[in-house]
């Protein structure tokens, strides 16, 4: 018995001996105490949680060299090594925060985004849908945006006091040439590209990525569909034509092919027109798209279309009795390319791919028929590493081929030019914490053509104040002249603008508010003599700047079962340019702008009533019969469009919409004569509307296995 007690307290001696005391405190870079932050010693059951004021404290029976683990949600895990001995061991430790991807503050001046993380922030594809007013088009709904302006005469984008060309488009990061279809002076456009094939996209107002160039005011990047859900078959009937869907998925792969087929004539022959057709638009489109899985989260998406249409109108003349000039256009358009993704390993990501673009217009003017034929082609390859410190570096290389050619048929005449661009951009993103974050970006280029080489910087900065941020966005544009222009004058340069962004953003509880002041200034934009048809002495002494501010709220929880938005935009743009001979607001460039877009969804009937009201200030014009240039405004635009989509079965959608129900005259400017009449006045002739309104109607039916699929599945 005796010596049963000697071995127990000899064990209790050397296991009291075995113990390390293990203490301090764990605080942030503030100095702040980290309280709940789990402190332990690794491969053991020995730890502790930190207290309110940081500390912790705990023994552990290991002995020597061990290492002491700290964690907490928000920071970066720390270890260190620490000597369990007959001493205590007192340490104190500082944790770095960590970056959540997911709440971390972004870059919003001059960005609206939607995307698998940022649906809510700018338009899906099921919002350009479903806004009244833009029957589908892309470009139509993203005019209800900030920062744009509608201009009823042409269609396309206007951002910030910019014209239409200063904006490119991209599908998955590649450029597409002529997205817009081909049209007679003063008839509207609209894009080629159905809102279907993407699941989000990225809008610049300004101060956008290193990674686009050869644009002075905006990109909009479209990104398409991965996987659709399901094989199914959807066909469209509509007031203006039809077409047919044909979606095929397996497990790593999809394939869908389409055609279309347009005619406004018989719509036309129903509603009064105040155009002169002779031939109303029409048109055909096929589209064939493939994706395949590559790897486990790698992506290779192949995709083509093509389409022919064609219009014939008579455009009145000012001061002439007759109907005025006869244009005839029949043009032939096809576009393809081939992306990929793929992750590598060490954080590695890599992107690019190839895209091609021609159009070719055959015009008759009056008896003078002209062909035209323009090409883009452009490659891509891009890498991106992600540093565990916080830092992510993008770095590119691209090549670009333009062409752009054009003949007189019947004088043999022929002249063009084709340019080759080789750029490289690089571009770093550095968290400094979940609260702020920087991007800088260097972006260079050469032309063949223009023997010009180029760098433009590129700087973003954003921080987090409380639930909402601020950013701060500038950097510096280069874009080369029209080709059309270029072709007169095959020294042309780059055109240059400078943008600077102050933004303030908040989104809470499907809410969102969007606040941005915006500077640009423009140098070297081209001048010429003559008109635009037929310019000459051809230059690059233009300049002038575009400063404004933009409001964008949103709200889809005050009013129940209803999605709403609101912008206005204010512009004070000034440039000399063109034939102007001094600083003008220009045309595309209303000093006020606005638009309100309401969408009710009333389960009972299965139904979204939709209404949009756009607006803005006038259109700048020149009137002759004055002095000076760009003196007059034509009234107020207005245009309140209605929507109705119902679903009498769940593959089955009947929408129906009207644009500017109220019938309102709007004017967009005034041709007038080029010599004055008898009375010493020049006549003019109103740019107005095609007709008072434009109404729609199609179904939309979906054939599937289950019967229940229907084409909002992919929206």
């Amino acid at each position: 018995m005796k010596l049963l007690y000697t071995l127990l307290f000899a064990l209790s001696v050397i296991t009291v001996k075995a113990q390390t005391r293990v203490s301090g405190k764990v605080f942030d870079h503030k100095g702040e105490a980290i309280i709940g932050a789990n402190v332990f010693v690794k491969g053991s059951y020995d730890g502790v949680s930190t207290n309110q004021q940081g500390v912790f404290s705990f023994i552990t029976d290991e002995a020597g060299t061990q290492r002491l683990v700290v964690q907490s949600v928000g920071y970066k895990p720390y270890e260190i090594e620490i000597t369990c001995a007959k001493s205590p061991v007192e340490i104190n430790i500082s944790l770095a925060e960590s970056i959540n991807l997911l709440t971390a503050v972004t870059i919003t001046a001059g960005a609206m985004e939607a995307g698998d993380e940022k649906k809510s922030v700018v338009l899906k594809p099921i919002d350009i849908v479903t806004t009244s007013g833009a029957m589908g088009d892309i470009t139509a709904a993203f005019l209800t945006l900030p920062g744009t302006s509608t201009v009823g005469n042409d269609g396309r984008l206007f951002v910030r006091g910019g014209d239409a060309s200063e904006t490119s488009i991209f599908i998955d990061g590649l450029q597409v040439g002529n997205a817009f279809g081909s049209t007679a002076s003063n008839v509207p456009t609209r894009t080629r590209f159905s809102p279907n094939l993407f699941k989000g996209s990225f809008f610049s107002t300004g101060g956008y990525s290193a990674e686009y160039g050869q644009a002075l005011s905006s990109v909009l990047t479209l990104n398409s569909l991965d996987m659709p859900l399901r094989n199914q078959a959807d066909i469209s009937v509509m007031s203006v034509g039809g077409g047919y869907t044909q979606t095929l998925v397996g497990k790593r792969y999809a394939l869908v092919g389409s055609a279309n087929y347009y005619n406004l004539a018989p719509y036309q022959s129903i509603v009064a027109q105040r155009f002169d057709w002779e031939k109303s638009p029409s048109g055909w489109d096929t589209e064939v798209s493939f994706k395949q899985k590559w790897g486990k989260v790698g992506f290779i998406k192949a995709y083509f279309h093509t389409e022919g249409n064609g219009m014939t109108i008579w455009q009145k003349e000012a001061g002439e009795e007759e109907r005025g000039q006869r244009v005839a256009i029949k043009s032939k358009y096809s576009h393809g390319n081939i992306s990929f993704r793929q992750v590598g390993k060490n954080n590695w990501f890599f992107n690019g791919g190839i895209a091609f673009s021609t159009n070719g217009d055959a015009i008759n003017l009056d008896a003078t028929p002209v062909k035209q034929l323009t090409q883009l082609a452009h490659s891509k390859l891009v890498t991106t590493k992600d540093f565990q410190s916080g830092l992510s570096i993008k770095n590119g290389l691209e090549w670009y081929m333009k062409s752009y050619s054009e003949r007189l048929v019947a004088e043999s005449k022929e002249r063009g030019v084709r340019d080759h661009l080789l750029n490289h951009f690089i571009e770093g993103n550095y968290y400094f914490s979940n609260k702020l974050v920087a991007v800088a970006g260097l972006r260079s280029g050469y032309s063949a053509v223009a023997r010009e080489y180029w760098l433009t910087p590129r700087f973003s900065l954003a921080y987090k104040v409380g639930q909402g941020q601020v950013s701060f966005a500038a950097g510096k544009f280069k874009q080369l002249p029209d080709e059309k222009l270029r072709v007169l004058e095959t020294n042309l340069q780059n055109t240059q603008s400078a943008h600077y962004i102050l933004n303030y953003f908040l989104s809470k509880h499907n809410r969102i508010l969007r606040a941005e002041a915006f500077y640009k200034n423009y140098n070297q934009l081209v001048t010429y003599n003559g008109t635009d048809r037929e310019p000459y002495n051809l230059g690059q002494n233009g300049s002038g700047y575009a400063r404004g501010i933009d409001f964008f709220y949103r709200d889809k929880t005050t009013v129940k079962s209803t999605d709403f938005w609101i912008t206005y935009s204010f512009v004070d743009s000034k440039r000399k340019f063109a034939a102007y001979t001094s600083h003008v607001q220009p045309s595309f460039a209303p000093k006020h702008n606005g638009s309100v877009v309401v969408k009710h969804f009333v389960s009972k009937i299965k139904s979204q009533l939709g209404t949009s009201w756009s607006w803005n200030s006038g259109y700048a014009y020149t009137n002759p019969n004055l002095p000076g240039e760009m003196q007059q405004s034509t009234k107020m635009y207005s245009n309140l469009s209605v929507s109705w989509s119902w679903l009498p079965k769940s593959n089955i959608i009947i929408h129906m919409a009207c644009s500017n129900v109220l019938g309102r005259e709007n004017v967009f400017g005034y041709q007038y004569s080029s010599a004055p009449n008898e009375t010493g006045l020049f006549s003019n002739v109103p740019i107005g509307q095609g007709a008072k309104r434009f109404a729609f109607v199609g179904l939309f039916i979906t054939l599937s296995k289950d019967r229940k699929a229907n084409q909002l599945n992919n929206l």
